[in-house]
């Protein structure tokens, strides 16, 4: 029997030893110390642990390897030890669902990828397809640890080969709110999404002084590398914000829109819009005359319950992509856009409109197609860019995809690109068009140009009789009731009845299942 004496000594050791261990956590907590916090903080930029405060639920996050550090002893390392070393790592909710996060602290050795900064990261992402969480990445770093050597690009290539392996499996975000440079921009790129932070997110994978060096150009970090840019020219990024608030917003509300992995439904909302009520308006959306342009999302708009999130707004504009919900259940919605070159398929809309495609068929998010598209852009450019393998991404992604599929034409439908916009002859499941659609091989113009360019030009009145077989030909050949006649389209109905048509459609298609050709896997043509 243990005497008073005893007692009291042992919890004062259990005292000091708990005492110790909240000691060493807030140290961690300090990252690089408050002289760095504040250099952070006067650049407009929150901490690593900040951020994930304002990402994840209250008082949900768990931290992992929290008193790790790195084990170098060179160049003066040995001295400059940090707890948890230049990342935080750990799980927590959001909006009560279960996600993996890991925060690059740019406070310790600028967050720079140290051996053991890779390992914490590896451990939260194989945490995070073992439970079928997704991972998000908030990235703040200035690079490879030089220090470490071929120790931290081992660490890259580790992170690289998770990335992929777990492709497809869970949801993999991607936010930039700091430097990102060399190997570090491709873990970013080979994730499902990334946001980037506007001013403060910057990607290249050689600065500014190399490419002065070897090339001569002059470019400062923000051209080279800054979300505008990558939002609209590279097309590497999804999505820009203004602030870091607006951005780990963002990023929650995409999460909405998605399951937490591969073997999930996406989750229901609630129904926002009446299920049965026809909406007039949609009957007037699109212009009598062909050539005028309209906004798809004034249509898109009309047909979700209340909340489109687009995807690669500033980039390749001619396409629209992006989640939203139909009576509460997630879809992803791929329309031209007419007010932007007429809604026509470039290289650009063609690889943005295939990315997303594939993803929504990765995580059983049914696609719906709003079609108005003149063709593929001709040109010389595009020709030698290579439409013809960029264009093959789309077919292949609308092919290969097993989601519910289902479009609707909403006007015109021509040549390949009817056949790309998830055609029936890509095994889209239900094919809706309205009354205004025009489907054929070319528009009337180009096709009586070509079929009947001798008589014309022998006619008393060549601009007379070009006309009258302009209007014979579209009587006959352009107008949607060949299409349905023939199959190729399951139904002509009330633009006024979309929305609805679309609910059913889509609860019809909730139990689909459809298959592939055995095989390791196809090879898109990238």
């Amino acid at each position: 029997m243990q005497s008073g004496g005893t007692v009291a000594t042992e919890d004062r050791l259990i005292d000091q030893k708990l005492s110790t261990l909240e000691e060493m956590r807030q140290e961690a907590y300090k990252g690089g110390g408050q002289r760095r916090i504040d250099q952070q903080h006067s650049r407009g930029k929150m901490t690593a642990r900040e951020r994930i405060t304002a990402l994840m639920d209250p008082g949900t996050f768990e931290e992992l390897d929290t008193f790790v550090t790195h084990r170098t002893t060179d160049f003066g390392l040995a001295d400059q030890k940090f707890l948890g070393d230049a990342v935080v790592t750990g799980f927590g909710r959001v909006e009560g669902r279960q996600v993996f996060v890991s925060a690059q602290d740019f406070t310790v050795f600028g967050g720079s990828l140290s051996e053991v900064v890779s390992q914490k990261i590896c451990k939260a992402m194989d945490l995070a397809a073992k439970t079928g969480c997704p991972f998000i990445g908030l990235n703040d770093s200035g690079g490879a640890r030089i220090q470490e050597g071929v120790s931290s690009l081992a660490g890259y290539g580790d992170i690289f080969l998770r990335n992929t392996l777990f492709s497809g499996v869970v949801p993999q975000i991607s936010v930039i709110v700091g430097p990102a440079a060399g190997g570090a921009v491709y873990s970013p790129a080979i994730t499902d999404f990334i946001f980037m932070v506007q001013g403060t997110g910057q990607m290249y994978i050689t600065g500014p002084d190399v490419i002065k060096a070897v090339t001569g150009e002059d470019v400062t970090h923000e051209e080279l590398g800054g979300a505008a840019s990558h939002a609209t020219r590279s097309g590497v990024a999804q999505f820009v914000c203004d602030t870091e608030d607006e951005c780990l917003a963002e990023v929650r509300r995409l999460l909405g829109f998605l399951p937490g992995n591969n073997l999930e439904d996406p989750p229901m909302g609630p129904n926002l819009k009446s299920a049965t009520v026809s909406d007039p308006e949609l009957r007037y959306i699109v212009p009598d005359d062909a050539n005028r342009p309209y906004d798809m999302r004034d249509i898109i708009d009309r047909l979700v319950d209340d909340d489109f999130m687009e995807v690669h707004q500033n980039f390749a504009p001619n396409v629209v992509v992006g989640f939203g919900r139909i009576a509460g259940r997630p879809v992803g919605i791929v329309g031209n856009q007419p007010i932007h070159l007429a809604g026509v398929l470039d290289i650009d809309a063609s690889a943005k409109a295939a990315r997303f495609v594939r993803f929504c068929d990765c995580f059983n998010i049914p696609l719906i197609t709003l079609v108005d598209v003149p063709g593929f852009m001709p040109g010389v450019e595009q020709e030698y860019g290579g439409i013809i393998r960029h264009g093959a991404k789309l077919i292949y992604a609308y092919a290969e995809a097993t989601v519910p599929k289902v479009c609707v034409i909403t006007r015109k439908a021509y040549g390949g690109a009817y056949i790309v916009m998830s055609s029936k002859h890509l095994r889209s499941d239900i094919n809706l068009v309205w009354p205004s659609a025009e489907i054929a091989v070319m528009g009337a113009e180009g096709a009586i140009n070509i079929i009947y360019r001798e008589q014309i030009a022998a006619a008393e009145d060549p601009a007379e009789t070009r006309q009258g077989l302009i209007d014979d030909y579209q009587e006959k050949f352009t107008n949607p009731y060949v299409a349905a006649n023939r199959g190729y389209v399951d139904d002509v109905i009330d633009p006024a009845d979309t929305r609805l048509r679309l609910i059913r459609t889509l609860e019809m298609l909730q139990n689909k299942r459809d298959s592939l050709p055995a095989k390791k896997h196809g090879n898109i043509p990238l």
